[in-house]
């Protein structure tokens, strides 16, 4: 899922307008964003990543490993979810064969979560079994730091355009990390310095069935942030996409994980 925010409420890649548009930026939480403008991720390029999906096997949200037992997401992806309903693949690059299925046990909101804002869009799905580490099933490397602007690489199945499906094969894209200020210039009141925004130009982005996966620093892995949400005129439009900073939600994370 991606969101699309509404500055009065805020796509699963959820949507939402700019400060200077004053229009109503709409987050669509049933939306399902993809990486638009990417390409195939290398095999086992990213062993971290893996797909949130309904216990149909159908995708719908994008996640990375913390630890064998844990999985970061986006708590729009989980809020209202059962565990009966919410399970993951870890282990491949493609949505329809290899990897390792593991059901959920507990799904962890934070406390401060805001459906309507996206405001604290962090959460943590708790495994029934642990995974086994390989070279295709590995943690990810937390971001501990603010970070500026930096490059980074966004990792997905999400649509890869606003009315394309899904692709079966993982998705990659190299982009761009904003100062907080020059965010904040684009989305006003919208975005928090709890959140990170990236933007290269029109034609490249996160879209629905992205959300809840991560952004990682190119020079070393490591998580940057959580795909959150977007413009509510759709994917890759030329406007920044939202994601939670990893960096503020550190020690929320580890507790989540290691409680």
């Amino acid at each position: 899922m991606l969101k699309i925010i509404a500055i009065l409420v805020l796509v699963t890649y959820v949507t939402a307008v700019p400060a200077v548009e004053r229009f109503d930026p709409r987050i669509d939480i049933f939306g399902d964003w993809r990486i638009v403008g990417g390409s195939n991720a290398p095999g086992g390029g990213y062993p971290f990543i893996v797909s949130v999906r309904s216990a149909t096997g159908s995708h719908f949200c994008g996640g990375s490993i913390i630890n064998s037992l844990n999985i970061l997401t986006a708590a729009h992806c989980v809020v209202g979810r059962t565990t009966i309903s919410t399970e993951i693949l870890a282990g491949t690059n493609t949505l329809n064969s290899g990897g390792v299925t593991r059901g959920s046990s507990r799904l962890i909101v934070h406390s401060g979560y805001n459906e309507n804002t996206l405001v604290n869009d962090v959460g943590v799905i708790r495994l029934m079994m642990a995974l086994t580490m390989t070279n295709l099933i590995a943690q990810v490397p937390l971001n501990t730091q603010p970070t500026g602007a930096v490059p980074s690489i966004l990792i997905g199945w999400g649509r890869t355009c606003t009315t394309c499906g899904i692709p079966n094969n993982l998705q990659h894209l190299n982009t761009q990390t904003l100062t907080h200020t020059a965010c904040y210039n684009i989305w006003g009141n919208a975005v928090h310095e709890s959140q990170i925004c990236t933007l290269t130009y029109s034609g490249q982005g996160s879209c629905t069935g992205d959300s809840g996966g991560p952004l990682i620093q190119t020079s070393n892995n490591a998580q940057l942030g959580i795909v959150s949400f977007g413009h509510a005129s759709g994917c890759a439009v030329g406007w920044p996409d939202v994601y939670v900073r990893v960096s503020y939600y550190i020690n929320w994370i580890i507790d989540a994980a290691y409680s």
